[in-house]
């Protein structure tokens, strides 16, 4: 579980893929301090284990599903990545319950600054519109977000100039491919709603 709350911008060394699968590495400073092997990492909103790590180089594997359903198959070397580390138990959530699974990768239609903030634009696939809601949270590469406004195919976030700077939305454009997790709460409603009988 994680909060939507990034704690540093890692590089991609290198994506190599074999007959065993592929391996993922980063190079990050401040997180390899306060991990072990074995641990959770969200990489740009996707829940991974650390393979192993050494100094500042953590290795990944990465499995089909995930290359299928994120933009981690868009990365290339010196990508930069949004990285948290998994939420401690008697930490301060200060962003939203994030699970690191994502739905499904958009791409953004635009990203226009407007005075010190921009104004984010993303596409929003009809089979997961339903779980947007004017205001409510979502998380975008990771990133705990609020959704300003949502259009019939499309939604806008506003971006503060700490949130672009602190993450790997500086290096975003139009056209790029983000990954999405919707809000869990949105989901859990819904199944409980489908499963109710009318004498429920």
């Amino acid at each position: 579980m994680f909060t939507g709350l990034v704690e540093e911008v890692g590089t991609i060394l290198s994506i190599h893929a074999s007959r065993r699968g592929t391996q993922l590495q980063i190079s990050a400073q401040r997180i390899t301090e306060q991990i072990d092997d074995g641990d959770s990492v969200s990489v740009n909103g996707c829940c991974l284990t650390v393979a192993s790590h050494h100094e500042e180089k953590i290795t990944f594997d990465l499995l089909e599903e995930t290359l299928a359903r994120t933009n981690l198959k868009m990365l290339r070397q010196d990508s930069p990545v949004n990285l948290e580390r998994a939420l401690a138990a008697a930490a301060r959530l200060g962003g939203h319950f994030v699970q690191g699974h994502i739905d499904c990768a958009a791409r953004v239609l635009a990203f226009d600054e407007a005075g010190p903030d921009c104004r984010l634009e993303i596409e929003l696939p009809d089979q997961f519109a339903r779980y947007v809601v004017k205001k409510g949270s979502i998380a975008i590469n990771g990133i705990s977000l609020t959704v300003a406004d949502v259009f019939p195919h499309s939604f806008v976030a506003w971006i503060i100039p700490h949130t672009k700077r602190q993450t790997n939305l500086a290096a975003t454009a139009s056209g790029d491919l983000v990954n999405l997790e919707f809000d869990l709460l949105a989901k859990y409603v819904e199944r409980i709603l489908i499963h109710l009988g009318p004498e429920d």
